[in-house]
């Protein structure tokens, strides 16, 4: 749990939340995502990834957390376990062994953006993956232009290691990434 949010895995009976973040939020993250092939919303297939995100959650190859609550009339936020989505917070390709490390996605509703949020829903993912899963390293790429993600990393802790060309095809191009990480605080 975060101050106003519940960070916790999605059930595929509980798909349609997943739909209805995305579908809310396209615009505000299509320009930070790679284009999707067509179906990749439609019910059986979110139903089915979100199956498979459980499934590597269990097998110890990543974790697909979702966050959670209510947003009030006033606009504040709420924690709320049978919320809707209010950010997604995902390690992805956990790699145990030397290496002790996975990769950082995330994002946050568009209606939440600057209000701290997201940063607090990362402090809890980035706890767990330290502090329970015992991993070293965790890694986070960003695009140039995205600056908003570039302070939010940096304010974290995560520090810049280098620049990839050509790194991922997002919004339809190849573009340029920022690579960062953070090291495990916990560790001796």
């Amino acid at each position: 749990m975060t101050q106003r949010t519940v960070l916790t895995l999605l059930q595929h009976y509980e798909y349609q939340l997943l739909i209805d973040y995305y579908e809310r939020n396209h615009l505000h993250l299509s320009p930070w995502e790679p284009e999707r092939e067509q179906g990749y919303f439609e019910q059986a297939q979110v139903r089915e990834r979100v199956q498979c995100s459980n499934a590597l959650f269990f097998a110890g190859g990543a974790v697909h957390f979702v966050a959670r609550g209510s947003i009030n009339h006033d606009g504040s936020v709420t924690a709320d376990h049978n919320g809707r989505i209010l950010g997604v917070c995902n390690f992805t390709n956990i790699v145990r062994g030397p290496f002790q490390a996975c990769y950082l996605g995330y994002s946050v509703d568009k209606s939440l953006e600057g209000q701290g949020v997201m940063r607090e829903i990362l402090e809890a993912g980035i706890n767990y993956i330290f502090k329970e899963l015992k991993l070293h390293r965790i890694m986070a790429n960003y695009i140039p232009d995205n600056t908003r993600s570039g302070h939010l990393l940096s304010s974290l802790g995560f520090e810049k290691e280098g620049v990839a060309k050509a790194y991922l095809k997002i919004n339809g191009r190849w573009q340029d990434h920022l690579l960062t990480s953070k090291l495990n605080p916990n560790e001796k």
